[in-house]
């Protein structure tokens, strides 16, 4: 059956859901209703019965949603219930960070392939991945079966990278690159502009 067309609004709230309910199983808490999720995520209760509604008729009336569950639907919805090679370009500080983090990661999203333009920076290991050169980008995401890619290259090199990304197959971008990049509607691309967000709570200080 065709997965449903939801908003972009409904998949960025699924992983706040899936990370609270991932909480409440390490603590052993089998159920939990709508109203405590609600409640804890500062969310109405009725938009998180519409969100999963969306998918399938989850919770029980009286009782809730079961915790493991719903965590395994919610996996399932995002498709990371099946492992999800990652490729990042650009080994710089930023690079270096995440794909430390990602080597602690639980999930099955994994950066399985790290490519920089300085060629004293390859052979070198970030986390047990070898830094390689940008010209073994598209027959590396091809064998490996890359689909995701994240760039923290400068401003100046994010669109070029972007496009052999795009050529070689990749079919969604995190950005980090202060800089806005272009791609085909089939692409999607997410711009993680950290500078933005900090001028942004700039204007709640005191």
């Amino acid at each position: 059956m065709k997965a449903p067309k939801i908003s972009e609004a409904v998949v960025r709230r699924l992983p706040i859901y899936l990370r609270y309910l991932s909480n409440l199983q390490q603590m052993q808490v089998r159920t939990v209703s709508s109203q405590q999720m609600g409640k804890t995520l500062d969310i109405n209760p009725a938009q998180i019965r519409k969100d999963l509604s969306t998918f399938g008729d989850f919770g029980k009336k009286g009782i809730g949603y079961d915790v493991d569950y719903l965590i395994d639907k919610i996996r399932h919805i995002l498709k990371i219930d099946q492992q999800i090679n990652v490729a990042l370009v650009g080994a710089g500080n930023l690079g270096q960070a995440i794909s430390n983090y990602n080597a602690y990661l639980k999930d099955n999203m994994r950066i399985v392939a790290i490519f920089d333009a300085d060629p004293a920076k390859h052979g070198n290991e970030i986390a047990g991945t070898v830094i390689q050169p940008i010209d073994e980008i598209e027959e590396t995401i091809k064998t490996r079966q890359i689909r995701l890619a994240i760039i923290t290259v400068p401003a100046g090199a994010a669109q070029l990278v972007a496009d052999q990304l795009i050529d070689a197959g990749i079919e969604a971008i995190l950005n980090f690159a202060p800089v806005s990049i272009k791609t085909s509607k089939n692409v999607k691309i997410d711009h993680a502009d950290v500078t933005s967000s900090l001028q942004s709570l700039a204007y709640y200080l005191n």
